[in-house]
This record gives structure tokens, C-alpha cells and sequence, in this order.
């Protein structure tokens, strides 16, 4: 039976980890756990490339960026879905070396049982800290927007409601409302959308950032960006 008891709370009063994309949960969560616990780092999954990340299909420098931004280090490996595990695994036993007892992810609908990041986390001997865990969606992009982070639509299903139009463009209350009258989740956790965030109550500076052509695969379709 998997024990999910501290799976929101775990951040408190502890040094972690954040699994990092970039995007506008994985930053909340980020942030949210900074309020009670102690951020070492940043963990940043790359494509075997070592090109692009691997869930939002960033570049290293402007993952950078935000980390500078943010001021915390990051800790990044390539690697292909074949040995993401592994490599994953000693992202993490290098976070351990540095003090983190936690590692912080940006999961909303997580289920209780055959939690990935939960066998993980355990078989490296951490905890695992969700504070958007069973969060309502609405809530979190609510919060998310309020606190006053900036975050730009950079991938979108064209088979799930988005369109190319909607890349990007800034979440905001007016745009969450469209989006939720177009039957579209407004966090995209059924995979509607990716963002990558650009400013906020974590950041230092704002990162600027210069829009490339847009790219088209299959039912997807991109906006890289690249630091201005």
C-alpha cells in the first residue's frame, strides 16, 4: 500500500530537489515548496540529443536562464526513454549529495497507486512532495496567474481543441475562460498544452526570449524559443 500521507506536505522544513520543466506547474510547485522547505536545485531531464528538454522541448540555455533567474543550480542529463530511469536515478543520488531530502514534482492528478516518481524517490531513499497533488485545475492555474507569473503557450494538440493561433499566447483570466469555453482544461493536463514560463514572484528578471518559426509534427505543433 502506498503511503501518501506527506505527499503534499513533504517539502516542509526540508532541503529538495524540483523536477523542473519549465512550465507553469512544475514552477508553482517549485514555488509553493520554497515557502516551507529549501530548494537545492533544479532537475532537468534533456532528449538523448542533449538538444531540447524532454517534456517541453526546451534548450539548455534557456533553461538556464530561468535557473539563473531563479537562482538555483541545475541538475541535467541526456537521456533516452530506453535508460531515463537510470539516468533519472543518479540525478537524484547527486541531488541526495547535495542535502536534498525531497524531490518536489509539479503533479495534479498523480494516482495514489504506481506512482512513478514514489518508487523513485524510495528507491533513493528521499521523500516525494507534491504540493499541487489532487489540486483542482481551475485553483491552480487561479493561483498560479494571481501570484503574478508569466507563462507563453509554446506546444499544443491540434487534435485536443488548441490551434496554432493559440501558441504564444499568455495564460490569463480572460484566456483561461476561452480556453475552458472551448471544453479545453485549462491546465492541459489531458495534454492539450505545454508552456514555458518567463517571469514571476521566483525570478529575478524576467526572461526575454525571441520567438522561432513555428514547427508542425503530426497532430503537434511547436514554438521554440531561444533567449533574446
Amino acid at each position: 500500500m502506498t503511503d501518501t500521507t506527506g505527499w503534499k506536505q513533504n517539502a516542509q522544513d526540508r532541503p529538495f530537489i524540483a523536477s523542473f520543466s519549465g512550465g507553469k506547474d512544475s514552477t508553482l510547485a517549485l514555488y509553493k515548496a520554497s515557502q516551507v522547505g529549501q530548494a537545492v536545485g533544479l532537475l532537468v531531464m534533456l532528449e538523448e540529443e542533449g538538444k531540447r528538454s524532454r517534456s517541453h522541448g526546451m534548450p539548455p540555455e534557456l533553461i538556464q536562464a530561468q535557473a539563473d533567474s531563479i537562482g538555483l543550480p541545475v541538475f541535467t542529463a541526456a537521456a533516452s526513454w530506453a535508460d531515463y530511469e537510470s539516468v533519472f536515478m543518479h540525478l537524484l543520488e547527486k541531488a541526495k549529495q547535495q542535502g536534498a531530502e525531497v524531490l518536489v514534482t509539479g503533479d495534479l492528478d498523480m494516482p495514489a497507486h504506481g506512482c512513478w516518481h514514489d518508487k523513485v524517490t524510495k528507491n533513493a531513499g528521499l521523500q516525494l512532495g507534491m504540493p499541487l497533488w489532487e489540486m483542482d485545475h481551475r485553483e491552480a492555474v487561479d493561483e498560479f496567474i494571481n501570484l503574478g507569473f508569466i507563462t507563453m503557450i509554446v506546444t499544443v494538440n491540434l487534435s485536443l481543441g488548441m490551434t496554432e493561433d493559440d501558441l504564444g499566447r499568455i495564460l490569463t483570466p480572460e484566456y483561461v475562460l476561452e480556453l475552458e469555453a472551448r471544453k479545453i482544461d485549462p491546465c492541459g493536463e489531458g495534454g492539450e498544452f505545454h508552456t514555458t514560463v518567463i517571469d514571476g514572484p521566483l525570478f529575478q528578471q524576467p526572461i526575454a526570449v525571441r520567438k522561432c518559426p513555428i514547427i508542425r509534427d503530426g497532430d503537434y505543433a511547436f514554438l521554440p524559443l531561444e533567449r533574446a
